[in-house]
């Protein structure tokens, strides 16, 4: 635990077990939602308590300035983003920023990104000796240029990584994985057999923006990740994909793509997932997540349910 939560209760309705950890909600803010998550702290009525997890912005071996402007251009269902992975670099992370954080009444999770499968062992052992609580494995950022692209869509890639870094920890390891290629089941596959403990899905779909004026993209990268209400069918199909495999070996799923509404977080979780990821919904409201809780927690007593795992991947199949 990232820090004392007795004296804070939500309905024990929404406790949720996830990669042998126990969660006071089922939602996680997702990394790269609010940067190292002390954005948030400074929005009067907003509250860490309100979410299971709190994920880490990626985190690099090395810093990183991140890409040119435009970073962010909004469209009409969503929202376009190519940040670049700008970051203070692993051992700022480790040494300034987990400490400070560790104190939130939620889990911490760290997002490792890298460029070479070196990369991701040495942030990734870097985390296995800090305060963090869990470890995602970011394999699918559409945003991210040179080598590291493709790790989107290579399943033996992917599984390799995730085979490395089981070595260098002894913390639950995630691999965040994307609807960019042809089939997420196997880079699931794949990733479940090289020792993953839970799978985070979808991240942004590849996309561009043009600006009619200039002719110009719309993003300083050209190339960017749509996430937002525009992608939730698509993450919903994803997640009911791959559930079946995961809950076959135990392994957790967070399910996220345009969560605004509690009930956009009951897709989710009757899809097959475990938690449930907020990301471009704070943005929309960054108080959101207290709503979405009491949404959650209406269902289930409407539905005469007393814990939020008797939904999980109850989807009624024709």
């Amino acid at each position: 635990m990232s820090a004392d939560m007795t004296n804070y209760k939500l309905p024990a309705s929404l406790e949720q077990k996830f990669c042998g950890m126990t969660l006071h909600s089922p939602l996680v803010l997702s990394s790269g939602s609010v940067g190292f998550n002390q954005e948030l702290s400074r929005i009067e009525g907003f509250s860490y308590s309100d979410v299971g997890a709190v994920v880490l912005n990626g985190t690099t071996r090395l810093a990183r300035s991140g890409y040119p402007a435009h970073r962010l251009s909004e469209t009409a269902m969503g929202l376009l983003s190519a940040t670049g992975w700008q970051n203070p670099g692993i051992e700022n992370v480790v040494k300034n920023l987990v400490p400070m954080l560790q104190t939130a009444p939620a889990r911490l999770f760290a997002n490792v990104c890298g460029f070479a499968l070196e990369d991701y062992v040495e942030v990734t052992r870097r985390f296995n000796d800090s305060a963090v609580d869990a470890i995602e494995l970011n394999l699918s950022c559409p945003d991210s240029m040179s080598e590291g692209r493709w790790f989107c869509d290579d399943a033996e890639r992917s599984g390799r990584i995730v085979m490395a870094c089981r070595q260098a920890t002894t913390k639950p390891l995630i691999a965040k994985i994307t609807a960019n290629q042809a089939d997420i089941r196997r880079i699931a596959k794949n990733c479940i057999e090289a020792g993953i403990d839970g799978l985070s899905l979808i991240n942004g779909v590849a996309a561009v923006g043009i600006n009619p004026e200039s002719r110009r993209f719309a993003l300083g990268n050209a190339i960017g990740g749509l996430s937002g209400p525009a992608i939730k069918p698509i993450a919903l199909m994803k997640v009911m994909q791959v559930a079946e495999l995961a809950r076959s070996h135990d392994v957790g799923i967070i399910g996220q793509g345009g969560v605004r509404t509690a009930d956009d977080a009951l897709e989710f979780i009757i899809a097959g997932a475990d938690l449930v990821g907020v990301c471009t919904g704070l943005y929309y409201d960054p108080l959101v997540c207290s709503k979405l809780n009491s949404g959650i927690n209406a269902y289930l007593e409407r539905h005469q349910m007393s814990a939020v795992g008797q939904l999980t991947a109850s989807l009624k199949r024709p």
